[in-house]
């Protein structure tokens, strides 16, 4: 994986400004540690930062192809997994090639097919092409958004960057949110809108959208999106197809010239990834697979289960790497490292986020990044196969709302009067939720509970997943590693999509038919678990230290936050909240102490990126 930044202006000559690129392109070091490289050519400048993941020794970016008298520049962030099958009918079609890498596939795919090109990739990605016949750039973000790509539409120019941190260290952008932006942190986050950059001058490039800019200006489209189809296989034929076709997405994803590993929690998700990697390594004699888990220091003692968080890791980690005779590593996270990494979390976001489940998962991957550039992880098959408890539980399915989020007349309470006028947080969620509703592909005929866990699953995918998947890029390239998720493979996701709910409850438990997918993969015990969220710590110093942390912004007078929020209101929930507050504040880890946690956020990142509101 990779960092990628850039600028197009028209009518100026940009190459007084290779200071100010090579600045923005440094941003993004932690994403790319192993190189560097920039290319101006009027209008257009490309930055890269490189994790060298393919072929090392060659590949660098932004790389050129030179064909006649037409020239393709490209800055890429991802992989293609289906880079050798493009390879070969390149090579057919006269293409030479001078590297094994896949960016090289990807110029010379844009090369041939122009932005055709990405309805044949399979993989997650972000890039941008200077295409000099056209005279524009072309830039495309994969199809479920595992990579990432925020932008800046001004006047003749074009600012992008793989997170915002990238943009903003251009002179055009200025730190600001406005009434939306200010809405999308209190009332939808940490998740956000789909295309929403939160900053007042940023904006997202969609998953499975792509944009052209030219003279003529920038135009975006969709290149793909979920669709209603009709689904017609059995039980039976339905688990043949999904075992197969998760099988070739992880054999697909192990390929790498670098060290890879599993994230192992014990549970349904990662076991079957783990599964099935070990399967190939023992018959492509690559040797024992690495896995990778975490928990942290005090569980064992403190840990209490309810009706989110059902059972403890531990034992089924054993257990499966027992079974699979992985080497595996355990990483263990104290309170006080938790507590200091909120800050590097929020740098590395750009944003508030999900508090102690990115401080962890950051922790957790600098330690990971020890042992290997490449982890495969069990991202999205909750999001995909029904699993979480909004998926079953009425209240939260009927609740009018987006189910992993129902407090928001909570959430309101908590912001000062004049934010609460400014910004209407119940009208603006109520307002994104039926612009969601309004997406969500019919199936003609389809009614009552079919049609509703259509709608759930649709929300889900589009809506909650890319909460997770922004975390685990966020995080996870903040310590310099690259997470694949094989749950995202789009093949999968359309075919898992039209799995009527009745066959995806096959044995009438969650995720059914993705259980029945992986007999005699797993053993039974692992397979039919009840699900089990990712592991957050349960020590009561964590809550101690992040609402002394709370309180402390409160009783400072100079904390921008303070015009924002209802201090007296959050001082008495500080007062009354302990360590059993399992009522989610969002998804089914944020609860009180993560409350607590965002808030101080919220002010840490007002203060250090100097956040003005309009």
């Amino acid at each position: 994986m990779c960092g990628i930044t850039g600028f197009i202006e028209w009518g100026r000559d940009l190459t007084q400004d290779s200071e100010l690129l090579v600045n923005m392109t440094e941003t993004l070091s932690k994403r790319g540690p192993d190189a560097h490289g920039t290319w101006i050519s009027n209008p257009c400048a490309f930055g890269h930062r490189r994790l060298s993941v393919m072929d090392p020794e060659n590949g660098a970016q932004p790389m050129i192809f030179q064909q006649e008298d037409a020239l393709f520049s490209i800055v890429y962030n991802g992989e293609i997994y289906n880079a050798n099958e493009l390879k070969k009918e390149l090579l057919q079609r006269g293409h030479h090639f001078r590297t094994d890498c896949d960016t090289e596939v990807l110029l010379h795919s844009y090369a041939e097919w122009g932005p055709g090109c990405v309805d044949r990739l399979n993989g997650i990605f972000a890039f941008a092409v200077w295409d000099s016949v056209q005279q524009h750039v072309f830039l495309a973000r994969d199809r479920l958004g595992v990579k990432p790509l925020f932008y800046s539409d001004q006047d003749g120019l074009l600012i992008f960057g793989s997170e915002p941190k990238a943009i903003l260290q251009h002179p055009k952008v200025e730190a600001s949110v406005d009434a939306e932006g200010l809405a999308e942190i209190f009332a939808i986050g940490p998740a956000r809108t789909p295309g929403h950059g939160v900053y007042k001058e940023l904006k997202e490039l969609r998953p499975g959208h792509a944009m052209i800019y030219s003279q003529a200006g920038l135009r975006i489209y969709a290149y793909w999106k979920l669709e209603s189809t009709r689904h017609e296989d059995s039980v039976e034929q339905t688990a043949e197809k999904l075992r197969a076709l998760l099988t070739d997405t992880v054999e697909r994803q192990l390929i790498s010239d670098v060290p890879l590993c599993t994230l192992l929690s014990g549970g349904l998700d990662s076991s079957a990834l783990t599964a099935l990697a070990v399967n190939y390594y023992k018959q492509t004699g690559q040797g024992q697979v690495h896995t990778f888990s975490v928990d942290y220091v005090g569980n064992d003692k403190h840990f209490k289960e309810h009706i989110f968080q059902p059972g403890a890791d531990g034992p089924w980690i054993k257990r499966m790497v027992e079974e699979l005779q992985t080497e595996h590593h355990y990483v263990l996270i104290d309170t006080d490292d938790l507590v200091e990494a909120l800050d590097e979390a929020t740098r590395v976001r750009d944003l508030p986020g999900m508090v102690d489940v990115d401080s962890s998962l950051l922790l957790f991957c600098h330690e990971i990044k020890k042992e290997a550039t490449v982890a495969l992880s069990g991202e999205a098959a909750d999001e995909i196969f029904g699993g979480y408890p909004w998926f079953h539980r009425k209240e939260l399915r009927d609740s009018g709302t987006f189910p992993w989020s129902v407090s928001s007349p909570f959430r309101a309470e908590l912001l000062s009067p004049e934010l609460r006028e400014h910004i209407k947080p119940l009208d603006y969620v109520d307002q994104r939720y039926r612009e969601a509703l309004a997406e969500v592909p019919e199936l003609e005929g389809e009614t009552g509970d079919d049609a509703k866990m259509r709608m759930i699953s649709y929300l889900n995918i589009t809506r909650f997943m890319p909460t997770l998947l922004d975390r685990k890029d966020r995080m996870s390239m903040g310590a310099g590693l690259e997470v694949r998720v094989p749950y995202c493979d789009h093949r999968l996701v359309e075919y898992v999509f039209n799995i009527p709910w009745n066959i995806k409850m096959t044995g009438d438990r969650e995720k059914g038919i993705l259980r029945k997918a992986l007999e005699g993969l797993l053993p039974d015990d692992v397979l039919y678990r009840k699900k089990s969220p990712y592991p957050k710590t349960h020590n009561p110093a964590y809550l101690d230290a992040v609402r002394d942390q709370m309180l402390a912004v409160l009783d400072d007078p100079s904390s921008p936050i303070l015009p924002l929020i209802d201090s007296a209101k959050l001082r008495e929930i500080a007062a009354a909240t302990d360590s059993t507050s399992h009522l989610p504040w969002f998804s089914q880890l944020m609860s009180g102490p993560q409350l607590f946690a965002y808030m101080t956020q919220i002010n840490r990142w007002l203060k250090d990126y100097k956040v003005s509101i309009r």
